[in-house]
């Protein structure tokens, strides 16, 4: 090889050692696994167009380049008035939709920071996932929003009160009903008709949209053993659910890929489920008022892990 194809080769080895970082930070802003290696793709496409060899600070100058890109997409998508793309549950018994991968890094991420991010404005999202996810100080922060270092400061506070929410509720009384709705959501996920029948009230009511449901199920259902039944042959859909502020109590959001399709509005009586509604209709789903449970999940180690 000759020196130019040897820089090039060693800028394409500098790069690789930081792509998990910079996919993970394209994740958390644009909440899709391929629109986030299109922009991680495109990143490699700039440093290439640039002179690499006065750059001091790689890792700043690539992770500043993929937030201005992941915010013009997301500005973009905003001025469109885009919504996620749709996505819909498995019937009981088929494969799940889409790839495997996006699937398991909703998980790791956490499915109701994904959504929560999605309510955000652009320049707060970029924001929020940059300081409170990834620990980028804000005067770095501030070129890559077009703002000063203290409006990037109040964006990143404001993203904050709404990725956090607020309830009415008392530490004592949140924190019972969270145990009682992850006791029901384990028991939904293992199938277990005997535990769903002790967190269920013997009266409990199951409302729903139509659109949440198979062809064929009532909108109502009342009783524990048909709500029971219902949740063991629906217990798939289960995987795709995490606890999360839902209109300041204790509820669930289903999000398959870490776009919201169903949310669960749940009524907690002592250590009973006495009620819940499965909203999945896209206007309800836009009202409703929802937040992570418990705080804000860790940065990724040093700031600089992957997705």
């Amino acid at each position: 090889m000759d020196g130019r194809e040897d820089e090039h080769a060693s800028l394409a080895d500098r790069f690789e050692a930081h792509r998990g970082h910079l996919r993970g930070v394209a994740y958390r802003m644009l909440g899709s696994l391929a629109e986030a290696d299109d922009a991680v793709q495109e990143t490699w496409l700039r440093l290439g167009r640039s002179e690499a060899g006065d750059i001091e600070n790689l890792t700043g100058w690539l992770r500043t380049v993929v937030s201005r890109i992941c915010l013009d997409q997301l500005r973009s998508a905003a001025a469109r008035h885009e919504e996620p793309a749709g996505e819909h549950l498995p019937e009981p018994g088929a494969a799940v939709a889409g790839p495997e991968e996006e699937v398991l890094l909703a998980d790791s991420v956490g499915r109701a920071l994904l959504v929560v991010l999605d309510r955000l404005g652009p320049a707060e999202r970029v924001a929020f996932v940059l300081h409170d996810l990834f620990a980028v100080p804000f005067d770095q922060i501030a070129p890559v929003v077009e703002r000063t270092p203290l409006t990037t400061k109040k964006l990143a506070s404001r993203a904050r009160h709404k990725v956090r929410g607020t309830s009415p509720l008392d530490a004592p009384t949140l924190s019972a009903h969270r145990h009682v709705v992850e006791a029901f959501l384990a028991a939904a996920r293992g199938g277990d008709l005997e535990a769903l029948l002790m967190v269920l009230a013997p009266d409990v009511v199951r409302t729903a949209d139509l659109s949440a449901l198979p062809a064929g199920r009532a909108a109502v259902i009342r009783g524990a053993r048909a709500v029971a039944d219902e949740t063991v042959l629906l217990r798939r859909n289960a995987r795709f659910a995490e606890p999360a502020l839902v209109d300041g109590a204790v509820g669930l959001v289903v999000a398959p890929h870490g776009r919201l399709l169903l949310a669960l509005v749940i009524r907690v009586e002592g250590d009973r489920v006495a009620a819940y509604e499965v909203v999945a209709d896209p206007a309800r789903l836009r009202a409703l008022d929802l937040a992570v449970l418990g705080g804000v999940p860790d940065r990724p180690e040093g700031g600089h892990a992957g997705v």
